[in-house]
């Protein structure tokens, strides 16, 4: 039974730094793609940053040069540092888990579909 659970959300002024974290168990990171997802009220599932088995990373225009995604293989945790949030970055956060590699980008409209697995959100709020 695969779960993921994140943790980390809270709330920050503008211009301030988060880190989530999302543990895993019943899974590898090692070996497959992970993600982080996020959803404001009103809008849709978004893609954030995506982070392949070898480590390479893609990210969403929108937050480019403010977040890193990385995993720490050995504790199965995957990380979003989250610098310079603005108020636009609020929004429930996931992580999600694939069974290969990351095949769309991860700001593609159907990015959600590529993962199998979920975390149930952690929230961010920006002020």
């Amino acid at each position: 039974h695969v779960q993921l659970v994140e943790s980390g959300g809270g709330s920050v002024q503008a211009g301030g730094s988060l880190t989530l974290s999302c543990a895993a168990s019943g899974y590898t990171y090692r070996s497959y793609c992970m993600a982080w997802f996020r959803q404001a009220p009103g809008k849709e599932r978004e893609g954030v940053a995506a982070i392949e088995s070898n480590g390479g990373a893609n990210y969403a225009d929108s937050v480019k040069g403010r977040f890193t995604i990385s995993k720490d293989n050995a504790k199965n945790v995957l990380y979003l540092q989250m610098n310079s949030l603005t108020p636009e970055d609020t929004a429930m956060y996931y992580c999600a888990g694939g069974q290969g590699h990351c095949m769309t980008a991860i700001q593609a409209p159907g990015a959600p579909d590529e993962y199998q697995y979920w975390g149930q959100g952690t929230q961010v709020t920006v002020s």
